[in-house]
């Protein structure tokens, strides 16, 4: 018997989709916790536009934008007024495209 004819099921850790599944709202805000206290202020600026990043780029593959260059400015601005943040500077823009370039 062939090799290719043994070829079993995926295992359920495999997607078996044909195609993405669309959610009704990308994105649900996780509990938040305190952060350690003792850093300096820039320490605690740069965290937080990190984890806006992280949600705001979250956010983006959720609805189907997978590549930095689908990502423009509006488009982020977008998708971050429709999951309830604060509209990003350019640099956190910048910072999403480079979340997403580097998840690959």
């Amino acid at each position: 018997m062939p090799a290719a004819a043994l070829k079993s099921k995926p295992s359920p850790t495999q997607s078996t989709a044909k195609r993405p599944v669309l959610l009704d709202l990308p994105y649900v805000p996780v509990r938040k916790r305190p952060l350690p206290p003792g850093r300096p202020r820039q320490w605690y600026v740069t965290h937080n536009r990190r984890l806006k990043a992280m949600r705001l780029a979250i956010a983006l593959l959720d609805s189907g934008v997978y590549m930095p260059n689908q990502a423009r400015n509006e488009t982020i601005r977008d998708t971050a007024e429709m999951i309830g943040v604060h509209p990003p500077s350019d640099t956190t823009c910048h910072m999403v495209r480079a979340f997403m370039r580097y998840a690959r």
